[in-house]
């Protein structure tokens, strides 16, 4: 039995039929059917979007996170002396015959 992959939906999609439903036009079961989608999902997306529109008038933008190029090489470096101490502790723990060696 293969794999089951969820469907997934694009913001477009998504927000065009949060639209309608804040719109009223049609019943929820009458857009889900419209759009193959379940009503749930649909509320759900509403609820997304009427939460969104305050962010939207507040004013306020999401702050952005940044990484500066300094702060990857520092992660970097960590990366490398904690792969280098594995390493070691791996090698000295065969050495010593705590743990079996995996070569």
């Amino acid at each position: 039995m293969g794999k089951v992959m969820r469907k997934r939906y694009g913001a477009e999609f998504k927000s065009r039929a949060a639209l309608e439903t804040i719109r009223g036009a049609l019943t929820l079961a009458e857009l889900a059917s419209k759009h193959g989608v379940y009503q749930t999902m649909i509320a759900q997306w509403k609820r997304q979007a009427i939460e969104g529109m305050a962010g939207t008038f507040s004013g306020k933008q999401a702050p952005e996170a940044t990484i500066s190029p300094a702060d990857v090489e520092i992660f970097h470096a960590k990366i490398g002396q904690i792969l280098m101490e594995r390493n070691f502790s791996q090698y000295a723990s065969a050495r010593l015959g705590v743990i079996g060696s995996r070569k």
